[in-house]
């Protein structure tokens, strides 16, 4: 029976969510029990094409995306794939109706990566609506239930929120992404003389979208308002850590909240949500 192998590939979902980021692993267990594994086949989909580009340098990661990509397609119109996290994945988009163009734009950013790019401003916000917008976007169709209406009033603040998340990345991944992967996201900027000023721009731009972001967060609906929101507290903790150091200090050491701290910020998280003081 399929509903065994489909239950199989939730598993390898979940765990795939739980090894990788335990944040998102606190934030998802906060949302209705009926949406997390349809989140949890989101995230395992997103890290799957995320490892292939950022880990597996023995390998031929430009054929590995392009058969993964092959792959997820075949997986959505087929109903099924051999691959659990595919399996998970295809259930959801089907279920949920999300748009193909979203599953094309993200994996377009992959292949962003597979090179080095010189970002231009445009390039920038290419690549962040493909890696971390339309991620947002996904997982508001699971929120809003597939339905059309509230998807498209709150589809800008679910982008502004990804574009937040994925730039404090950036600040939080800088060193590595310059001295390992030899990336550079930010647009005019040579990280060889990366400074304050600089980073200060980038700040801004975070500030200004958490800020609206916030707004649609508190226009979720129930079931999802919660462990976004945690997501959210989350992702603000380390970008005030982040805010509190150097450009120089970034450059030499990649910002964490222990564990113990994420334990923390969630139960302050609930308790702001329960007294509808977010």
């Amino acid at each position: 029976m399929k509903e065994l192998f489909d239950q199989l590939s939730g598993h390898c979902s979940r765990l795939t969510t739980k090894l990788y980021s335990t944040s998102f692993s606190y934030g998802i267990y906060f949302l209705g029990k009926e949406i997390r594994q349809p989140i949890h086949a989101i995230y395992g989909f997103v890290r799957l094409a995320d490892e292939i580009v950022d880990s597996f340098h023995q390998y031929d990661k430009k054929f590995l995306l392009a058969k993964f990509k092959e792959d997820t397609f075949e997986a959505i119109n087929l109903g099924i794939s051999l691959n659990p996290i595919l399996n998970s994945f295809q259930k959801v988009v089907n279920q949920y109706q999300i748009k193909e163009e979203l599953i094309v734009l993200f994996l377009r950013s992959m292949e962003m990566d597979l090179s080095t790019q010189e970002y231009t401003p445009e390039l920038y916000n290419d690549y962040i609506l493909g890696s971390a917008e339309v991620v947002g976007l996904m997982c508001l169709k699971v929120f809003t239930h597939g339905g059309d209406v509230d998807y498209e009033y709150l589809k800008p603040y679910a982008m502004k929120l990804g574009s937040a998340f994925q730039k404090v990345n950036f600040l939080r991944d800088v060193k590595a992404d310059h001295q390992t992967l030899s990336r550079n996201y930010f647009p005019n900027v040579n990280l060889a003389l990366f400074c304050d000023r600089q980073k200060r721009e980038i700040e801004k731009e975070i500030e200004d979208e958490f800020a609206m972001a916030l707004t649609g967060i508190k226009l979720l609906p129930a079931t999802s308002r919660n462990g976004v929101y945690l997501s959210y507290i989350y992702y603000k903790k380390l970008f005030t850590k982040i805010k509190r150091l150097s450009a120089e200090k970034i450059m030499t050491e990649r910002i964490r909240i222990s564990n113990t701290h994420k334990v923390g910020l969630m139960f302050d998280s609930i308790i702001r949500n329960k007294l509808n003081v977010i």
